[in-house]
């Protein structure tokens, strides 16, 4: 019965965090919950008399959305997504901040974790910010379905949302957004061009100067999507997310790549033993060249990093948090953000001391990140058992957000 509660546990959580979804992001989200590769929810079994070959996880998930459905907990809502009714809400509880308010949910010596709103939080501090860096939530299936949020209304949130810390942003600081690549527009295999138009308002209404944008290249995704790759046929499935990076100056920005230097190829380190390249040649017309003797005959204490980074999401720390959030049985956080990958803008991006902020805390990965690199941070997060269950990768945190009266309280 283990197997089952989990999996009940999985879907249910999914629609605690969105109340709507589409089947495409439901399997998503379980499958990340339930360890499932992208293998399993691709390969298909004979199943029944007449043999009929079935994904038997998302099948799985069928029988749990019926279930419920049974239950009076979820209703159809379109073709393909489904909805809490208003007794599935009152059973899958999510408590979040009201309007205006901002809670202590708990505090280290660097940092404070705010249940709030982030337009209220960072609205009311003058603590100049020296980076912003967040997982913002995607348009994802619920707008797609029924009531989609245009582009112009999805970029108006984000930027409200952005607004109070551009205005504390540090001179040279910046801002640094991972977002999805996977968004279509309705009924159709065309992708959404909301990402350029953010890109066009973060510089016409802020100012902002975008310094680039980096592809996260995630192998480990699982397929999708799948309406216009596996179905349909017409697309590739998804293997990237783009992370854009902003300052309010260029010429200030606060970044040095000596910070996250990589190590040396084997071969680089055969040149410099060698005393550097030992041939002369041309490249590219004359743009490049080598020099005997002169090319990587200088010993450097690193590799600068490419503007494409590769990494999984699935990171130990991300592992040991689902496995302290489920103990407690606390909801655990669908969007992975691997705590290397925010490690690597921190250094990269701030030096000690200085502040980061993640307007949408989620598991608090950035936080975490922040705290270990002796940084000092701000993490707000409108969904209370979000923080409460991130707040267990602290070590030294304080207790006030789980002493009873709090609880209560929230």
């Amino acid at each position: 019965m283990d197997g089952q509660l989990s999996l009940f546990e999985s879907v249910t959580e999914a629609f605690g965090r969105q109340e709507e979804l589409e089947n495409s992001a439901l399997y998503k989200h379980v499958a990340e919950r339930m360890g499932w590769t992208e293998s399993d929810l691709e390969a298909r079994q004979p199943v029944g008399q007449a043999g009929r070959p079935h994904n038997i996880p998302k099948r799985q998930v069928r029988w749990v959305q019926q279930t419920l459905k049974h239950l009076g907990l979820l209703e159809r809502a379109g073709r393909g997504v489904w909805r809490l009714t208003a007794e599935g809400r009152k059973k899958v509880p999510m408590r979040r901040i009201e309007t205006g308010q901002v809670m202590l949910a708990f505090s280290t010596e660097l940092g404070v974790a705010l249940w709030a709103d982030c337009k209220t939080a960072y609205a009311r501090g003058d603590e100049p910010i020296v980076l912003a860096l967040t997982s913002p939530p995607f348009p994802l299936a619920k707008a797609r379905a029924y009531g989609n949020p245009t582009e112009a209304q999805y970029v108006d949130f984000l930027c409200e949302a952005l607004e109070p810390i551009v205005r504390r942003l540090a001179p040279g600081g910046s801002i640094v957004l991972n977002l999805s690549n996977d968004i279509f527009l309705p009924g159709m295999p065309a992708r959404s061009l909301y990402r350029e138009r953010l890109v066009l308002a973060m510089a016409d209404r802020f100012g902002l100067y975008k310094m680039d944008e980096h592809p996260w290249v995630n192998r480990s995704k699982a397929p999708g999507p799948v309406q216009w790759a596996s179905l349909k046929r017409s697309q590739l499935n998804v293997g990237w997310e783009p992370i854009y990076w902003f300052t309010n100056d260029p010429h200030k920005v606060r970044a040095d790549n000596r910070r996250v230097l990589e190590p040396h190829t084997a071969r680089h380190l055969g040149l410099l033993a060698g005393g550097g390249e030992q041939r002369d040649r041309e490249f590219s017309d004359g743009a490049y060249t080598l020099r005997a003797g002169r090319s990587f005959a200088n010993v450097t204490a690193g590799r600068i990093p490419r503007n494409v980074l590769e990494l999984g999401h699935h990171c130990g720390s991300q592992n040991a948090y689902k496995a302290a959030a489920r103990a407690a049985g606390l909801p655990v956080h669908g969007a992975p953000f691997p705590l290397r990958l925010a490690a690597f803008y921190i250094r990269l991006l701030t030096v000690e001391h200085d502040l980061v902020v993640d307007p949408f805390g989620g598991s608090l990965t950035v936080a975490l990140a922040a705290e270990q690199l002796g940084r000092h941070w701000i993490a707000t997060e409108v969904i209370w058992e979000y923080l409460a269950g991130g707040g267990l990768r602290f070590e030294d945190a304080s207790e006030l957000a789980w002493s009873p009266a709090f609880l209560r309280a929230a």
